[in-house]
């Protein structure tokens, strides 16, 4: 069974990685697997309730639930799956992590970006998450990593879905994430 591709979006809160990889998806020609740390929360999978309620410390919890997302995609990967992960890789060390991981895989990494005023209204209109997640991101999460494509999340979505597929079409080694990786000389 040959390995499965990786196409990783990433970007700030609110950026809009969600509506791309939506369209993305019902555009790829071969089937990929839609994932996201939503989708693990929206399914139950976390005991909101109860973090919630003080009785348990999602402080304490969070390292290993985000450890055990990453560790995932290599895992459907090896199995054959293709993956259109949405993600905000917080920290250089979480990417470094993702590098090793998917190390053997056919990784294209895709930065979304969006002026912060724009990001700061979309997430005051989503209402559902804590108002200053998008700045925080936006502050941090682009500085340490490297792209094989970036995108402007002003632009209309299928723009954007057209100029992904065709540099993912069009994309050659090394990838972003093989330009990172340790065993090219670069720290990861």
């Amino acid at each position: 069974m040959a390995a499965g591709k990786v196409i990783l979006v990433h970007g700030p809160s609110s950026v809009g990685k969600s509506t791309l990889s939506r369209a993305l998806q019902a555009r790829l020609d071969e089937p990929f697997l839609y994932l996201s740390i939503d989708h693990f929360r929206d399914a139950g999978m976390l005991p909101l309730d109860r973090v919630r309620s003080g009785e348990f410390d999602w402080p304490s919890l969070r390292p290993a639930f985000f450890e055990g997302f990453h560790r995932c995609l290599p895992a459907l990967a090896a199995a054959g799956n293709n993956l259109l992960v949405e993600h905000i890789v917080e920290t250089e060390a979480w990417l470094a992590r993702l590098v090793k991981l998917l190390a053997s895989f056919d990784v294209f990494f895709v930065g979304l970006h969006c002026p912060l005023p724009e990001l700061e209204r979309r997430e005051a209109a989503r209402g559902d998450r804590p108002l200053g997640d998008a700045r925080r991101d936006f502050e941090t999460v682009h500085g340490f990593a490297r792209y094989d494509l970036e995108l402007d999340a002003t632009q209309p979505p299928e723009a954007n879905v057209a100029a992904l597929l065709s540099a993912w079409q069009a994309r050659t080694p090394p990838s972003a994430f093989q330009q990172l990786s340790p065993e090219r000389g670069r720290p990861a």
